[in-house]
């Protein structure tokens, strides 16, 4: 992670002042928290399956980072996803998520110990097999996290809830 801060001075006798600290990412992350939901989950690594569906964590308490995107504060969509609704009635991480409301915040802490905050911008709902493309991608030049679990009616037969639901957030 770059960390850069610059000291900008005036000619005079004028008091210098310290410019905003600009960090860029450059390490995967390790956990999120979500104080409004009560979260605090390792973040774990996911990709692609074979059916080209995205990636779930492991467990019920951790989420998955989508390792194709970018790095959360990067510029761009950062996806990470996690479940809901965990067999047997155990708690899953994002059983809650669909409480989240605008301007809520949710902190990334990285590899090398950063943290970044992003702002809860809106929640969406996308039926199971619904085209969802702005939730890996933007083209806005700003850093963006996305989040997803399931939402729905269950289907036995398939394993899977009827809906997903997205929690598009902003960096502060």
């Amino acid at each position: 992670m770059a960390l850069i801060a610059f000291i900008i001075g005036t000619s005079g006798s004028g008091p210098a002042f310290e410019a905003p600290v600009v960090m860029q990412p450059s390490a995967a992350p390790l956990r999120l928290e979500i104080p409004a939901i009560n979260v605090t989950a390792l973040v774990e690594t996911v990709g692609t399956t074979t059916s080209g569906a995205l990636g779930a964590p492991e467990g019920p308490s951790s989420v998955g980072w989508w390792e194709s995107g970018v790095v959360p504060g990067q510029i761009g969509s950062a996806v990470m996803d996690g479940h809901f609704g965990w067999k047997n009635g155990v708690p899953a991480v994002f059983d809650r998520l669909h409480t989240l409301k605008s301007g809520d915040l949710i902190y990334v802490e990285d590899g090398q110990g950063h943290t970044f905050v992003f702002v809860v911008r809106e929640l969406r709902l996308y039926g199971q097999d619904s085209p969802a493309s702005e939730v890996f991608r933007s083209s806005d030049g700003k850093a963006h996290l996305n989040l997803i679990t399931c939402e729905g009616e269950w289907n036995a037969v398939d394993k899977s809830y009827s809906n997903r639901l997205v929690v598009f957030a902003d960096l502060q």
